[in-house]
């Protein structure tokens, strides 16, 4: 094979011949594929159809040819149409959660209003109509999840955080699953499931992202080409970032909240000018709901009423608060990190039970599992009030605003659930025979002491803290924040009750403490911390308690860790999607990178390779990413570059780069193909080997892969310690760094200072501020007597 830049080869190929050292590559490292005990890559995770993201710019000849004919007016339009993207992704998922809630609230509003009103002639016929109704919504949710869009079960923020963090899980971001999403978000929560609509609405605004960012969906033939610019991974990272921000801005109507939760919980990779980004996308659906909300309080929304978007206002409640208050609270802390630890422990358990012996089953036995859990919901919902007298209504002030009791169907505290008498309410009805919603804010609510008894707030904790157990993993979506509220404020409420009779004297509303619960059961189980606060801060309307729901948060979080890591670490450990946390683990300061390789093997290509030697390392293995050697000068074995399984299959399916020769082709291979042509649909498998078809006469041909390789992947010398290795390999969002041994030569060394830019307003050169460098390329272009060899001069090149 001819080396060097004499055989056509572009300068970055020649550089990397230049810059690294020699790969073990085993026996038949120059005729042939080549196996060593080297790391090659990762590989598809065969505990679920998941698959590594390619955030690294692949610098092939394709990308470099594309950058080269592209127009002054392609920047400017690119950052148009980002913006552009950031408005669409803010208006599509504020109208999904308007939908979404206008549907739930109305179809809750026709069950309560129904059923209060049966129940006044007939208790059975109204439990039967109840039953049934909550039947009839769970099972258009499963049966629309089972057979139309499976990967929209379960709350989808796991593997929308896999995703941020580098993993593709398949299905996760397609049309049709955003369509199960929306329609089984309905149908589980209005069907009065104990799980919520606002995790769910984080992956409804990740699907809005992704199909915007890959110009539609072509399968039903909703696509537009003029939009088709985001073609790499990279690109649709910070829309999917976007629209995760959207997603939690229009659950909770918390758009500072909605950047923070993808700041901290769900990206691992950030940067300032996405932050204005998202920051404008959150805002824009703060408008759009703010919007929806005018107009449904002239009455065209049917039963929406106050309900549906959240916003617990307790801004009337406690003014300020006791340092001899902190103890209890600190207490309220301690119990949402024990019980948020043993709610994750629980789920995992029993969700790994579900998916060992019960989802195998088929279809159907999920089904019936979803409507079985309905059926335990409903009848504990409307039976157990019934074990509860009901108490008179108290005497509230004509300036409360709050009405004993409420009428039916619609928000409100004292709920008149079968009272034999006009002025009474039942406490565990108010709480239990109600949508979440409104739940909450009953539970939140100031001015009423003394609504709720505490065997009524025990009762209630204990069953819907064993149903939100139970119904989590059921193929449904399902979020856990709403529930997490309703957990957290019982057990707030309960203990600001005992702190109302110790201390007689001070001002303390029993909401504040339902509220400093919802947060310490969210932080026990979510540990979230920033973005939980904040949220929490946004939906309630009252900044006074911001000190408050930090410590709770803080101590929660630290009794929580103790035990298990958060929810969604643990449910996307479950359903085999391989985070990468934002540290390393002790263990690996004490490794280095060839210890984490040294039992795997790298399969290696021959820069010319047979048509039949690639299919047979692509049928036998499952690697992503193979390192392609050539001959050096000397007659030793050059790493050249790294090349990916998927533009293999994609040169293989084309067929237009075969050759008879085994010697390197020219530079003319670069017109046959696009950028674009190597660009994996979104949350899609790809091709696969199986799907290509080769004739014998095909498969004797050779392959020129010097053209589609990336000539400058991450490399790492063998005995750099594993954690560094991790940090690099975490932070710039890579999916393949070559390990190899310890260079024997420096071509060069930069600094701070050689990466700061000088623009010349007269040209449109821009030159490195280093003088040393500065000198040199004066000295060559003054023809003076200074000399720089070609391959640094062309590094100097800024695209």
């Amino acid at each position: 094979m001819l080396s060097g830049g004499d055989d056509g080869v572009p300068d970055g190929i020649g550089m990397a011949r230049l810059a690294w050292t020699r790969l073990p590559t085993g026996d038949a490292e120059g005729a042939g594929p080549s196996t060593s005990a080297a790391a090659a890559g990762d590989e598809l995770f065969s505990a679920a159809a998941v698959e590594s993201l390619d955030y690294e710019v692949i610098e092939n000849y394709a990308y470099r040819e594309e950058q080269a004919q592209r127009s002054k007016f392609w920047v400017p339009y690119y950052v148009m149409l980002k913006w552009l993207f950031s408005l669409l992704i803010g208006v599509g998922t504020g109208l999904a959660a308007i939908f979404i809630n206008l549907a739930v609230e109305n179809f809750s509003g026709w069950k309560y209003t129904a059923t209060f009103a049966i129940i006044k002639h007939s208790y059975f016929v109204g439990f039967f109509v109840y039953t049934i109704f909550n039947l009839a919504l769970v099972f258009s949710s499963v049966y629309i999840v089972t057979n139309y869009a499976p990967a929209a079960a379960g709350s989808g923020i796991p593997e929308i955080k896999g995703y941020l963090n580098g993993v593709d899980t398949h299905g996760i971001l397609l049309f049709r699953t955003l369509v199960g999403k929306i329609f089984g978000s309905i149908g589980s929560v209005g069907g009065g499931l104990a799980l919520g609509k606002e995790g769910p609405l984080v992956h409804t605004g990740a699907c809005i992202a992704s199909l915007l960012g890959q110009g539609g969906s072509a399968k039903y033939h909703l696509s537009s080409r003029w939009v088709r610019i985001f073609e790499s991974d990279r690109d649709r990272r910070d829309l999917v970032t976007c629209g995760c921000a959207a997603g939690v801005a229009a659950a909770f109507r918390a758009p500072v909240g909605g950047v923070l939760f993808a700041l901290e919980e769900v990206t691992s990779w950030w940067r300032s000018h996405l932050m204005w980004r998202v920051f404008f996308t959150s805002a824009v659906v703060a408008v759009v709901v703010r919007s929806a909300m005018n107009w449904c309080n002239s009455g065209k929304c049917g039963h929406f009423g106050a309900g549906g978007f959240i916003i617990w206002d307790i801004s009337g409640g406690q003014e300020d608060y006791s340092y001899q208050e902190l103890f209890p609270m600190a207490i309220i802390g301690v119990i949402g990190g024990l019980l948020g630890a043993l709610f994750n422990q629980l789920t995992l358990y029993i969700t790994k039970w579900r998916r060992t012996y019960l989802h195998k089953k088929g279809k159907r036995v999920q089904i019936f599992e979803a409507c079985l859990i309905s059926l335990v919901t409903s009848t504990i919902s409307f039976v157990l009030p019934l074990l509860r007298k009901c108490s008179p209504c108290p005497q509230l002030g004509a300036n409360s605003g709050i009405e004993c009791p409420h009428p039916p169907g619609t928000d409100g505290n004292f709920v008149n659930f079968y009272c034999s008498k006009d002025k009474e309410y039942n406490d565990l009805a108010t709480i239990f025979f109600n949508t979440q919603d409104d739940a909450i804010r009953n539970l939140f609510s100031a001015k009423t002491f003394h609504e709720y008894s505490a065997q009524s707030l025990i009762t209630f904790l204990v069953m819907f803290y064993s149903l939100a157990v139970v119904t989590f993993g059921t193929a449904v979506p399902a979020g856990q924040f709403v529930p997490g509220i309703m957990i957290g404020s019982t057990y707030g409420r309960l203990v600001g009750m005992f702190v109302v009779k110790y201390y007689k004297k001070l001002n303390i509303e029993e909401g504040t403490y339902a509220l400093l619960g919802a947060a310490s059961f969210l932080g026990g189980s979510m540990r979230m911390t920033v973005s939980l606060c904040v949220i929490m801060v946004e939906i309630t309307n009252n900044l006074k308690l911001l000190p408050l729901i930090m410590l709770v948060l803080l101590v929660s979080k630290a009794v929580g860790d103790f035990f298990n890591e958060g929810l969604y670490e643990e449910q996307a450990r479950l359903r085999g999607i391989p985070l990468l946390d934002s540290r390393p683990k002790q263990v690996m300061r004490n490794m280095n990178a060839k210890d984490a390789c040294k039992n795997q093997k790298v399969i290696c290509l021959p820069r010319v390779s047979r048509v039949i030697d690639i299919v047979s390392v692509l049928r036998t293995n499952k690697h992503n990413g193979f390192p392609v050697v050539d001959r050096g000068q000397n007659g030793e074995s050059l790493v050249i570059g790294l090349i990916l399984r998927s533009h293999l299959l994609v040169l293989l399916q084309a067929k237009v780069d075969f050759q008879n020769s085994p010697f390197p082709c020219g530079p003319g291979v670069l017109n046959r193909h696009n950028f674009s042509d190597f660009v994996k649909p979104a949350s899609s498998k790809g091709k696969s080997i199986d799907d290509i078809h080769l004739t014998e006469d095909e498969l004797g041909l050779y392959l020129d892969l010097a053209p589609f390789l990336n000539p400058s992947p991450y490399i790492v010398p063998e005995d750099m310690s594993l954690a560094k290795v991790y940090n690099l390999f975490r932070q710039l969002g890579l999916r393949h760094i070559f390990v190899v041994p310890r260079p024997s030569r420096v071509v060069g060394l930069i600094t701070r200072k050689d990466l700061l830019l000088e623009e010349d307003g007269n040209t449109v050169m821009a030159e490195l501020q280093s003088t040393s460098v500065r000198a040199l390329l004066n000295g060559r272009l003054l023809g003076g007597n200074a000399h720089l060899e070609r391959p640094l001069l062309d590094n100097l090149v800024i695209e």
